[in-house]
């Protein structure tokens, strides 16, 4: 139950990446986790759990939304790496996988892809194949957008284009 709860929150926690804006909201980290699928697994010899089957998972005003997830974790006691490797330490979510249309969004924007993964130890979201960012009326497309959760910079490869709207101050 903790590893389910740190998956959905790590996800949606860094979900929250804004690429256009550079912005990271954390007000959602303390809310509680909400997440249907239509199966799950876990292979406690390989320490990772599978939610398959239209994942909807929310926590406060975030929202995750894929086929697939994976979540990837260490055990307490199996190759716990020292607390001053920099490495997420025993018991701790390593990486999640989200696959087959991977939606997220928050009140403000929404980032999608075909595939994406969340590096924990590296505090870093890629997305790859169709990506999608928009915030307001502004739209990024690419074919891969890697997040920076740490320095808060984002770069998007692959034939980029974008729509973007200025500010435009509000006429009486």
């Amino acid at each position: 139950m903790r590893a389910r709860a740190l998956l959905i929150g790590a996800v949606l926690g860094l979900a929250a990446a804004d690429a256009a804006a550079q912005q990271r909201p954390t007000s959602n980290r303390d809310q509680p986790i909400t997440i249907n699928a239509d199966s799950l697994e876990v292979q406690q010899d390989k320490q990772v759990a599978t939610f398959t089957g239209n994942v909807d998972a929310t926590q406060g005003d975030m929202r995750l939304k894929a086929q697939q997830v994976r979540v990837f974790y260490r055990q307490a006691g199996r190759e716990a790496p020292r607390p001053d490797s920099g490495k997420a330490p025993a018991g701790n979510i390593t990486r999640i996988e989200a696959t087959g249309r991977v939606f997220i969004s928050s009140p403000t924007q929404t980032a999608e892809g075909d595939t994406g993964v969340y590096d924990v130890e590296q505090n870093t979201i890629t997305l790859v194949n169709r990506v999608v960012l928009t915030q307001g009326q502004n739209i990024l497309r690419g074919a891969r957008a890697v997040m920076d959760l740490s320095s808060g910079q984002a770069r998007m490869d692959g034939r980029v284009s974008g729509f973007i709207v200025p500010n435009q101050e509000k006429k009486p």
